[in-house]
């Protein structure tokens, strides 16, 4: 968009250059015949003795009359076309402000449609409402959100080159104010225009001049205002969505109980569109449907029960669906309006969550956004749900090897014992002396099954991690072991160590498998442990026993831990690290793990 070029003076078709040239080619023709008429008959009608006189007053009085008169007459055009020409400059003047401005104003509208953030947003704003209104200063005022979209003012020094500034407070109250004007401090001419979109209140935009603003700035700050509180109102709108699904994302990652993941995932959803009451009802392995969690209006926990027949519409297919009141009254009891977001997989349904509220509160143009929602809540049971079925395989194979540990060696003892006193009970009378040594001998059985039985229960002992942190829980399980076991045990921890959870497991794990070996095979005297921190966290554990041949014992499951070398290994090199293994018969074990550390 381009203005046209301002008229320049000198065009030969205007009014007043039409009067010159007709003056130019009348004139002179009009006395000649004014001279010639005086000369030949005006003159004759007077005395001759007249004649000096009369040619003095003709040529004196009216030469310079005529003269005079037009010459006049030229001024007075001339004086009119600068004025025309001035008011026309002023006029264009104005129009390339007002040009320029509403340059300015595309170029901020476009500016913020899209903004990254609300931060980004107000920058954009600020500056953009200097450059369209020509403002000393601008400043931003915007009210608290309750997930933190207060700003701060660190960017003061940055916006006070351009005479911005942009700041942002809580306000209580909501102010009746629209836009208006006023003497300010210093002489300036303060402009504000209340930022509302639908009766919300979402803060102010003032701005300060050097000069009165005119009526056309005043409808320019309002147009940048309407603008403005829609950019605000769809970023903190979008700000909320990504939260929300972060939110989401994170019960996913965090959460196993499947009964908190359904109320911490029902509990986000509904907290994104105000609405009262939440349930989801989830497959069983029979692919039928069952209420798992319910949350009514008045607090109310819930599951099991009949599932609504709302709920059975929604499992036979289609998107997300509005209830009528009446079904939205059999899933929450007062309830009028639901709404049914289906969670299905690759597999086929999951389950349906249905939000509870008052009417009108689920809106079109957030269904999308439910129903993205919904489908990261399906990840979140899928994922809940695999966790458990692991959990249970994995307690299956434990139960499995504690009862394969029982039989081979503690029930086959035992039942060699009970053999051994039957024998002795037979020939204590006969052979008394070998009726004690048998005795003795499983006494001695006794005690060592004794003590197997107990690095069982140790072995099996659960481990508080989490709440002692890696280093402690270290020291208390090389103390114990060492109380438990008549191992002398020595601990030396050096550096800092900072794993994450997954990989502060790994190591532990590795400690504790490779002591209870230990136990259960090196029969060593002394065990040295050594943690050592660094680019890499270190772990060795090294004792004096019997060792053996890595190559052969490879595979081999340990009945005390139930991992063998190759788990431990395979376990360690999925965290990016290194396990290794150097024994030899009769000259102890010294295994080592290393991990990166972040």
């Amino acid at each position: 968009m381009s203005l046209p070029p301002v008229p320049q003076a000198g065009r030969a078709d205007t009014p007043l250059s039409r009067t010159v040239l007709l003056t130019r080619n009348l004139l002179p023709l009009l006395i000649v015949l004014v001279v010639v008429a005086y000369e030949f008959g005006f003159v004759s009608l007077f005395d001759p003795s007249l004649d000096r006189m009369v040619h003095l007053a003709f040529y004196g009085l009216a030469g310079p009359l005529v003269t005079f008169f037009t010459i006049q007459s030229i001024a007075e055009g001339v004086q009119a076309r600068e004025q025309a020409e001035r008011e026309l400059r002023g006029l264009y003047a104005e129009l390339s402000a007002s040009h320029e401005r509403m340059s300015a104003l595309q170029h901020l509208m476009r500016e913020v449609s899209e903004p990254a953030d609300l931060e980004t947003l107000l920058d954009v704003a600020v500056r953009g409402a200097q450059a369209a209104t020509g403002a000393a200063s601008v400043q931003a005022q915007l009210r608290g959100e309750p997930h933190g979209f207060d700003l701060e003012r660190s960017d003061a020094e940055r916006f006070a080159t351009l005479g911005l500034e942009k700041q942002s407070h809580d306000r209580m109250g909501t102010p009746g104010g629209g836009l208006f004007s006023q003497l300010g401090e210093g002489g300036r001419y303060q402009v504000s225009e209340v930022l509302r979109v639908g009766g919300e209140y979402l803060g102010e935009l003032n701005l300060s001049f050097e000069t009165p603003p005119s009526s056309d700035t005043r409808e320019l700050v309002q147009a940048i205002g309407s603008e403005l509180g829609s950019a605000i109102l769809s970023t903190q709108r979008r700000t909320r969505d990504l939260i929300t699904l972060f939110e989401v994302d994170q019960s996913i990652r965090a959460e196993r109980n499947m009964r908190r993941l359904l109320a911490r995932v029902t509990g986000t959803i509904a907290g994104r569109v105000q609405a009262s009451a939440r349930a989801a009802f989830l497959t069983d392995q029979d692919g039928l449907l069952r209420l798992e969690y319910a949350r009514d209006p008045d607090g109310t926990i819930r599951s099991g029960g009949a599932v609504p027949a709302f709920v059975r519409r929604l499992a036979g297919g289609g998107p997300p669906q509005v209830a009528s009141p009446e079904e939205a009254a059999e899933v929450f009891p007062g309830v009028r309006s639901a709404l049914g977001l289906p969670m299905r997989g690759e597999d086929g349904l999951v389950g349906v969550i249905v939000l509870g509220g008052d009417e009108g509160v689920f809106e079109k143009e957030r269904t999308p956004l439910l129903a993205l929602l919904a489908s990261q809540a399906t990840l979140a049971v899928r994922n809940a749900r695999a966790y458990l079925y692991s959990e249970e395989l994995a307690i299956g194979e434990e139960r499995n090897r504690i009862a394969r540990e029982i039989h081979d060696g503690v029930a086959q003892s035992l039942a060699f014992c009970a053999i051994k006193l039957d024998v002795v009970a037979r020939q204590i009378a006969r052979e008394p002396g070998k009726a004690v040594q048998d005795v003795q001998e499983a006494s001695a059985l006794l005690r060592e099954q004794i003590r197997e039985v107990r690095r069982s229960i140790f072995a099996l002992r659960p481990i508080d991690l989490e709440r002692y942190g890696l280093l402690e829980t270290v020291q208390r399980y090389v103390r114990d072991f060492g109380e438990q076991h008549g191992v002398k045990v020595q601990l030396e921890v050096s550096g800092d160590v900072h794993l994450a959870p997954g990989d502060e497991a790994v190591v532990f794990r590795i400690l504790q498998e490779s002591l209870n070996n230990v136990a259960k095979h090196a029969r060593a005297s002394s065990v040295e442990v050594s943690l050592r921190g660094g680019h890499q966290v270190c772990l060795s554990i090294q004792d004096d026993g019997q060792g053996f041949d890595p190559a052969q014992a490879t595979g081999r499951v340990s009945s005390a831990g139930g991992l063998g070398l190759t788990q431990m290994r395979e376990r360690v090199e999925s965290r990016g690290g290194v396990y290794h293994v150097d024994s030899q018969p009769g000259h102890g074990t010294r295994v080592e793990a290393q991990l990166p550390q972040g």
